[in-house]
C-alpha cells in the first residue's frame, strides 16, 4: 500500500510504501484499549489517603471499664465505630502503574496507525520545520496540511524551532517517533508524520 508524501505546501513530492504486515492481518483494535488504560493508569497520581485509627487525633485511653456499666465495650475514642474515628480499609497512597507486554504495546501502536491510514487521517510529509519559530507560521503550516484544531505531529528528531512554535497551539502536540504511543494516535483526529518517522515506526512494529 502506497501513501503520498507531500511538502509543506501540501504538494505531492513522492510516496512511501507501507509494509503489508502493517496494514494487513487481523483487526486488533482491542489492543488499543489495553494500551490506553495502561497509559492512563501510569499517569494517576495515587496521592489519596485516609486516616487510620493510629493517625486520627484523640486519646488512647479506655473511656470506661469493660464490664459493669451496661454500656457497649470500647477500647479507645479513635476506634472506627465512633464519630471522628479512624477509617477501616480506606484508600492509601499507591502507584496504579503496571506492566504490559512489549508485543501488546507494539500491536496497539500498529492497530491505531492502521485505523488512521484506513480513515485517510494520516498525512506524510517530507519534513516538519518552522524556520522562524513563530506560532503564526506553525498555524499556517498546519492549515495547509489540513490539520484541524487537534493534531499530532510525529518526527524522528523534532525541530527545535517547531517545538517552540507549536507549544502555544492548543490541541497540537509534537512527539518524537520513539515516544509515540497508541493513545497519542487514537486520541487525535489527524496525524501528521514525516516520512522518516513512518519508516522508523514500521521498523519498530516489524520486530
Amino acid at each position: 500500500m502506497n501513501i503520498d508524501v507531500v511538502n509543506d505546501q501540501n504538494e505531492k513530492v513522492g510516496s512511501i510504501e507501507l509494509d503489508d504486515a502493517l496494514v494487513g492481518g487481523r483487526d486488533r483494535a482491542h489492543l488499543i484499549w489495553e494500551s490506553v488504560v495502561h497509559a492512563n493508569a501510569a499517569e494517576r497520581r495515587g496521592t489519596h489517603a485516609t486516616k487510620t485509627r493510629g493517625l486520627v487525633s484523640g486519646t488512647g485511653k479506655k473511656p470506661w471499664r469493660q464490664k459493669g456499666t451496661g454500656r457497649a465495650r470500647v477500647g479507645e475514642a479513635r476506634n472506627p465505630l465512633w464519630r471522628k474515628g479512624g477509617t477501616v480499609f480506606g484508600p492509601q497512597p499507591r502507584s496504579y502503574g503496571y506492566r504490559v507486554p512489549r508485543k501488546v504495546e507494539r500491536g496497539a501502536l500498529r492497530a491505531a496507525l492502521v485505523e488512521k491510514v484506513k480513515d485517510g487521517m494520516l498525512v506524510v510529509v517530507d519534513r516538519l520545520a518552522a524556520e522562524d519559530g513563530r506560532t503564526k507560521s506553525a498555524a499556517a503550516l498546519l492549515a495547509r496540511l489540513g490539520a484541524g484544531p487537534k493534531a499530532l505531529l510525529v518526527d524522528v528528531s523534532p525541530d527545535r524551532n517547531l517545538q517552540v512554535a507549536v507549544r502555544n497551539l492548543a490541541g497540537v502536540r509534537l512527539v518524537p517517533s520513539r515516544k509515540v504511543t497508541a493513545r497519542d494516535i487514537a486520541g487525535t483526529p489527524r496525524v501528521i508524520a514525516t516520512k522518516a518517522a513512518v519508516e522508523r515506526l514500521q521498523e519498530v512494529m516489524a520486530r
